[in-house]
């Protein structure tokens, strides 16, 4: 039986540990974290959303994000200060505006095929992840931003997304919570929302009990290319206070896919490849839902608001997730509380319910300057990526893990 490692226990390395699984691989995966989904697969948007396929490479982005370069609060922020990576990453985005549409109707076309396989993962192992599947409401405060939202929405239904405008009483008939003025809003009936954190944890211990092993606590640190396969070579992270760090240990392997989130990056280095993923940092809060007024007057539907550029899912009973702002600023994950305050003030704006207890957090995006995420062989053989998703790796991941899977099973024989 062939053997694969699969670096990285977030959602893409979770999703590919278990289609590789269900062909029949031998499979390892390695984590620096003692635990699945730590990092960006840990408070996102929670959304499902072909709805959100639509790439950033426009001209109308980069006129939005150079206005809103003296702004703390903006949706998008860019600090200026030089890096290679960053400035690159950005040229490169540029040179993708003149392929806007044609990755913005393949991205939904992931999508769509990523929801069906997730309902059905979902469906085979039963296991709980705060699945709510209501559809995502897209709402627009003014009308120069809901006319421009019909021109999108076309290019989406070219993708065959089901998709539709709706007047504000319908708004409210969909989501009765809406206490906000809006001009109107469109509608995706098929998309859905989830607890990304507990769908990794809960597909990782699925994939245990298939035999998939778990490396937690670990950092790979190098490469060998002998004849046959490939080793590779870790040793105990920071956070493993169990183990002696300097100790290293050689895996055999056939195979490895790297799914290592912003890390890809330096990982695809150490290979001999150049995967340009760059850290695009998002905020999240989880309003927790306390009262019993509260848990009436959160909303039930996903709501995606453009001004904004805010996302709001409903966890269970209990948490309502409120995500949104783009931060280029490297690798800092600091949380910083003028990037919070615009979610929980969007919260007060739009329901009646209470923000006195929120938990915030922020997490790296890995964004490659297309917008598309990457399902690739490196240069070396045995050697494949699956990362790069950025914003909407809980919404693709189903599906490219099954690219991936065809992929491996064209080289390699189980």
């Amino acid at each position: 039986m062939s053997h694969v490692a699969v670096i990285g226990a977030g959602i893409t390395g979770i999703t590919s540990a278990y289609i590789l699984n269900s062909l029949g691989y031998q499979v390892t995966v390695l984590d620096q974290h003692l635990y699945a989904a730590m990092e960006t697969s840990y408070a996102n948007g929670g959304q499902l959303s072909a709805c959100n396929a639509e790439v950033w490479n426009t001209q109308a982005t980069v006129k939005k994000g150079l206005k809103w370069m003296s702004k703390k609060d903006a949706p998008l922020l860019l600090n200026p200060s030089f890096s290679l990576q960053k400035y690159s990453w950005l040229f490169e985005f540029l040179r993708h505006i003149p392929a806007y549409e044609t990755n913005t109707v393949e991205t939904v076309r992931l999508a769509l095929l990523a929801r069906e396989k997730m309902f059905e993962i979902a469906e085979t192992e039963g296991f709980e992840f705060d699945l709510v599947k209501k559809g995502i409401l897209h709402i627009f405060h003014n009308e120069t931003d809901f006319h421009h939202a019909h021109l999108v929405n076309q290019l989406l239904n070219r993708a065959q997304l089901e998709r539709y405008a709706v007047t504000p009483e319908e708004m409210r008939q969909i989501e009765p919570a809406l206490t906000g003025t809006y001009a109107g809003g469109f509608y995706t009936p098929g998309d859905a929302t989830g607890d990304i954190h507990k769908f990794c944890r809960g597909l990782s211990q699925v994939c245990a009990q298939k035999g998939v092993k778990f490396l937690y606590g670990v950092e790979v640190v190098d490469f060998v290319h002998p004849q046959q396969g490939i080793e590779l070579i870790y040793q105990a992270s920071a956070e493993n206070m169990h183990a002696e760090p300097q100790d290293r240990v050689h895996l055999q392997t056939d195979a490895i896919v790297v799914c290592g989130g912003v890390s890809s990056y330096a990982i695809s280095r150490m290979l001999g490849d150049h995967i340009q993923v760059y850290p695009v940092k998002g905020y999240s809060i989880t309003v927790q839902l306390n009262d019993t007024e509260s848990q009436q007057q959160a909303p039930w539907v996903s709501l995606l608001d453009e001004s904004a550029k805010i996302v709001s899912s409903r966890l269970g009973l209990m948490r309502l997730r409120v995500a949104g702002t783009a931060e280029f600023n490297g690798y800092n994950r600091d949380i910083r509380a003028d990037r919070i305050q615009p979610l929980i003030n969007w919260v007060n704006q739009n329901f009646q319910l209470s923000t006195a207890q929120v938990v915030p957090w922020a997490g790296l995006r890995p964004m490659m300057p297309n917008m598309m995420p990457v399902v690739s062989r490196g240069k070396r053989r045995g050697v494949y990526y699956h990362t790069g998703h950025g914003h909407l790796g809980w919404t693709l991941s189903a599906a490219t893990a099954v690219m991936l899977g065809a992929l491996i099973e064209q080289d390699l024989p189980v």
